[in-house]
């Protein structure tokens, strides 16, 4: 996995400079999560790695099944891209774009992971603890996991709060252990 995130990098650096220069980051964001889609269908996958489609045939098909929603310049990023046989790695690609695109915008993805689903005041209040901590606006995704036993673990960027039962029964496990 992690080689597949570093050699799909600089092609998300690349496409994210010419989107800033373009001031059209919403634009290839929207192109590259397209892209991502129609690469990860499973009839798509069949014909990206059969050896009867030649590279200039994918690139049309890929190019022609997006239609209008492209750009000749983001239909030219599908040619470099199979040109060079990374085209498999759109999806990559465009999650490593968005995050960049965060950044750049002053954002951070958050997940709040809870026993219980989270009413909108404990939303409302990890959200301000996490802009105020991280300085950032914050997009919260909400998931329920009932392992968690109670309480809560929080993800954003690097950062990992766990303030869960289970995660704290496992750290006194831990400790008694030692």
């Amino acid at each position: 996995m992690a080689e597949t995130i570093t050699v799909a990098r600089p092609y998300a650096q690349a496409a994210f400079q010419f989107a800033i220069a373009q001031r059209a980051l919403k634009d290839w964001s929207d192109m590259l999560g397209l892209l991502a889609a129609i690469v990860g269908d499973n009839g798509m996958r069949s014909l990206i790695d059969s050896p009867r489609i030649t590279e200039d045939q994918l690139s049309d098909l890929v190019i022609q099944v997006a239609g209008d929603q492209l750009d000749e310049k983001c239909a030219n990023f599908v040619r470099v891209l199979v040109d060079n046989h990374r085209l498999t790695l759109l999806p990559e690609i465009a999650a490593l774009f968005e995050i960049l695109r965060r950044n750049a915008e002053g954002r951070i993805q958050a997940e709040l992971i809870s026993a219980f689903p989270a009413s909108a005041a404990q939303q409302a209040q990890v959200m301000a603890s996490l802009r105020k901590r991280l300085g950032r606006e914050i997009e919260l995704t909400c998931k329920v996991d009932a392992s968690l036993v109670g309480g809560a673990i929080i993800r954003a960027g690097d950062l990992v709060i766990d303030g869960s039962v289970r995660g704290k029964l496992q750290r006194l496990g831990t400790a008694l252990s030692h």
